[in-house]
């Protein structure tokens, strides 16, 4: 389970001199400006939303990759903090720079995280055996990845980020680059890790695609100007933005500012609900 409550995070960069030339000024980026949601076991929840919304820099927050600025972020009843392994250990990530080892072979590539997890010899190679013939990697396990299609690359990553068997699972823009087949073929399998048989898995993954949203969420968590605007399920967005089409009701509840609208939720969340959240996970343990 994880429980993000009113992220913020701000960066600062140099822009461009007055006149083209003389001293770069520096200049300040509200990258998340109040970002908030929780994600179950057993559930795929989606975070959508345009480029340059604030996913991808909140997630990264999430897995710890990145500090906070202003917010909290609990993983399995654990506060996130930057570079703490107690909460990493329980997660398993995949950013949309794969990132993999050309020089290596996928199951050597795979092996090398799951020593750094701290594993047993004998565990990864059952666990690579697992992965494998889940993500139907057994022809190119024994190959070096350079060369390797979007789609085996994908594959390889993922077995890579689920090598220790995490509970909650941090999906990038997963199906960045994928061809039909590669993306179903996802889709499939998340839909198998969110199972009891898979694991009842929390998994979050971000995205601008409303077809991957509509096939493959439980909840969705619109995300626009670095805050959330909407949360809620497919339908019961569509009843809030009086939308049959769900494009529509994206455009509509994204840009409420824009169009006039009162800005609101299926299922908003508040500071209190992320409260009792963190209170019952607590309880729980």
């Amino acid at each position: 389970m994880i429980v993000v409550n009113d992220l913020h995070k701000e960066f600062v960069k140099l822009g461009k001199p007055k006149y083209g030339f003389g001293k770069r000024v520096a200049e300040k980026v509200k990258a998340v400006d109040g970002i908030s949601f929780t994600a179950n076991d057993g559930q795929i929840l989606g975070l959508l939303g345009a480029n340059g919304a604030g996913k991808t820099t909140s997630l990264r927050m999430v897995a710890s990759l990145l500090t906070v600025d202003c917010g909290q972020i609990a993983v399995d009843g654990i506060e996130v903090k930057s570079d703490q392994q107690a909460t990493q250990s329980k997660m398993g990530i995949l950013s949309d720079a794969r990132g993999l080892y050309p020089r290596l072979t996928a199951r050597e590539n795979i092996a090398y995280y799951g020593l750094l997890h701290g594993m047993e010899r004998s565990l990864i190679d059952r666990r690579i055996g697992q992965l494998s013939e889940w993500l139907g990697l057994r022809e190119v396990i024994e190959r070096r990845t350079e060369g390797f299609s979007q789609g085996e690359r994908m594959k390889v990553a993922l077995a890579r980020a689920l090598i220790h068997d995490p509970r909650n699972i941090i999906l990038d823009e997963p199906t960045n680059g994928l061809d039909v087949v590669a993306t179903r073929a996802l889709r499939e399998f998340l839909r198998w890790l969110r199972s009891p048989e898979g694991g009842s898995k929390c998994i979050v993954f971000s995205t601008h695609i409303m077809q991957e949203v509509e096939r493959l969420c439980d909840q969705v968590v619109i995300v626009a100007r670095g805050q959330t605007v909407a949360t809620g399920t497919v339908p019961e967005l569509l009843r809030l933005a009086g939308e049959p089409d769900f494009e529509d009701a994206f455009v509509k509840l994204a840009f409420l500012e824009q169009k006039g609208f009162a800005s609101t939720s299926a299922a908003a969340p508040t500071s209190s609900m992320q409260e009792n959240s963190l209170a019952a996970q607590k309880e729980t343990e």
